[in-house]
């Protein structure tokens, strides 16, 4: 078999299993807990009205890294133009760092805004 067609089907192989082992799991469990006699309303219990859509919280989150990534960038430039920092450690090393406080700010600011 050729090597350029093994990686394609791998990966679609591990993707179907993941996939088919997290539908297949959740199935058991429901089953299992509607066979004990709980209530199906448990499985409902995340789609509450008051909670905040997915696609708000990404977006948030989303710009928050942005920013923090583009703070970096410009941050890493001065760095390297003013104080002559190496470039290979200037710029990896602020925007690994900015992005993961951008990260935190926008992990604070979802849970200021699902209050």
């Amino acid at each position: 078999m050729d090597a350029e067609i093994l990686i394609p089907v791998s990966l679609f192989l591990m993707i179907f299993g993941i996939i088919y082992l997290y539908f297949s799991t959740r199935n058991r469990e429901r089953m299992a807990l509607i066979e004990k006699g709980a209530d199906a309303s448990i499985f409902l219990m995340g789609n509450n009205q008051n909670s905040l859509p997915v696609w708000k919280i990404f977006l948030l989150n989303f710009a928050c890294l942005l920013i923090g990534i583009g703070m970096a960038i410009f941050i890493a430039s001065i760095m390297v133009y003013n104080f002559g920092v190496d470039k290979g450690v200037a710029y990896p090393g602020t925007i690994f760092l900015m992005a993961g406080i951008g990260l935190l700010a926008g992990f604070f600011l979802t849970k200021k805004l699902d209050k």
